[in-house]
């Protein structure tokens, strides 16, 4: 066996920096924004390390030093294996059904029709209320009093705590295609907190909540810069065109498709690639569905060894996920590769991308998805990543968020339906030969909003993005 990552986080390969961890105390530029994030899934963590990524400040997290102390992280830890193992027993066959029926009601996001007036706080926002009034958020209070600066969170609760404490320049950024109540505060038509919102639907969804409209700004999601490139989407742009030549390799959308391809991706033309089509598999940060993977994995294994497709497994940070993988894939007769080894195509295996820390994890994962065909998952923020021109096949929803992405996806034009896993040898075969993953990637990148990055540091700072960073 050869795992990509053990404890040691330096195992996985990167070709770009992570944010650097988070110092003991702010220790930042004068002006550069505070980016905060919370451990509460990849969800969060995900498009924060893209902005400090862009901004090239450390990512912060509200539930560690030096924003709270060890009592107030032991809050936060309490209330996050709470929230995964109720993601978790949701999926258990047979006698999920009352779990998932109450994470449903966690995680309510009200109907927009009939019209009426969805202004009135819930019981999410004022228990938020009632943390606030003990003390949630005190030491991020008191760090930005201390050192002003915009706050910059991909969590409502730090937005919300900042404005409770009538801190100014506080922005954050909505991580889904539509959003419960909690994300405001009681009295909205008081607050001060700018909202960055990734689609039309959130702008909508903030207004019916009471947020003033000169607050909400539709950005987009910020997506890792080294995925999209600079103004001219670059990099973007250059795996786009090898990722459809490796999922038309007859030619046959290219060529139904040439006028529109010569307008929009000249590249396309340069582009040659005869490594089979990459295919990843990627378990949420509660470490729910390993076992869709796991039934998929004999007949994915098939085409791994007759050289028809490569694939990856993304465990993330759980450990208990990757010893599932690595469980599979001996019963199955098949080895680990390195990601290097994946990417080039050189060896018969599949990667399991695992690491202890969430940074080294991510930075391997991004890796890997500007090399992917396809990413196999769960509509959660992930959604936003067809954006790229990365198909996504839709693994079943987890919350009422992630059931709007999946419309969203859908919609849109760019996620294409799980089947069964366990003929998954046959109708993945199915989707490269009839075309139906070139035509999602195709869709996405034409439909969906790549600048979040940019658009978000340019708000944000004032000023643009830096120079050099890279931001698209």
């Amino acid at each position: 066996m050869h795992p990509t990552s053990t404890s040691d986080p330096s195992a996985v390969s990167t070709a770009s920096p992570a944010p650097s961890a988070a110092p003991s105390r702010l220790d930042l530029l004068p002006g550069r924004p505070l980016v905060v994030a919370a451990e509460m899934g990849y969800g969060h963590l995900r498009p924060a390390r893209s902005l400090a990524l862009a901004l090239g400040v450390p990512l912060f997290r509200a539930e560690s030093a030096p924003l709270c102390d060890e009592a107030e992280a032991a809050r936060w830890s309490r209330v996050r294996r709470g929230y995964d193992a109720l993601v978790r027993a949701s999926q258990t066959p047979v006698v999920g059904g009352p779990f998932d029926a109450l994470l449903r009601a966690i995680t309510e996001i009200p109907t927009f029709h009939p019209r009426r007036d969805l202004r009135r706080a819930d019981l999410g926002v004022t228990s938020l209320r009632r943390l606030i009034d003990r003390g949630l958020g005190a030491g991020m209070v008191a760090a930005l009093r201390a050192d002003p600066r915009p706050l910059l969170t991909t969590f409502y609760a730090p937005a919300i705590v900042a404005d409770a404490h009538g801190l100014d320049d506080v922005w954050c950024v909505i991580t889904d295609t539509d959003c419960a109540r909690i994300w405001v505060s009681e009295r909205p038509e008081t607050s001060r907190v700018r909202y960055l919102a990734p689609s039309d639907r959130v702008r909508r969804r903030l207004e019916a909540y009471g947020v003033p409209p000169n607050q909400i700004y539709q950005t987009g999601f910020p997506l890792p810069p080294q995925l999209t490139g600079g103004d001219e989407l670059g990099a973007l742009r250059r795996n786009l065109a090898a990722r459809l030549r490796r999922l038309d390799p007859k030619g046959r959308f290219v060529a139904q498709h040439r006028a529109e391809l010569e307008t929009f991706l000249p590249e396309v033309e340069d582009a040659a690639d005869a490594r089979p089509p990459l295919l990843l598999f990627a378990v949420g940060g509660s470490g729910a569905q390993v076992d869709i993977a796991v039934e998929a994995l004999p007949g994915l294994l098939r085409l791994v060894r007759e050289r028809r497709l490569r694939l990856g497994l993304i465990a993330g940070i759980r450990p208990e996920v990757y010893a599932a993988f690595a469980a599979a894939l001996r019963r199955a007769g098949a080895s680990e590769v390195s990601v290097d080894d994946l990417i080039a195509g050189s060896a018969d295996g599949v990667a399991v991308v695992f690491a202890a820390q969430f940074d080294a994890y991510a930075a391997a994962f991004d890796r890997l998805l500007g090399a992917a065909d396809a990413l196999w998952t769960k509509t959660s923020e992930m959604s936003f990543y067809a954006a790229l021109g990365l198909p996504i096949v839709m693994a079943p929803a987890v919350g009422v968020q992630e059931r709007y992405n999946r419309r969203w996806l859908s919609e849109a034009g760019a996620g294409v339906e799980q089947r069964p896993p366990r003929d998954a040898g046959d109708w993945v075969v199915e989707l490269l030969h009839d075309g139906v993953l070139a035509r999602a990637a195709w869709t996405g990148f034409l439909r969906l909003p790549k600048r979040g990055s940019h658009e978000i540091c340019r708000l944000v700072t004032g000023a643009g993005p830096a120079p050099g960073l890279g931001i698209g």
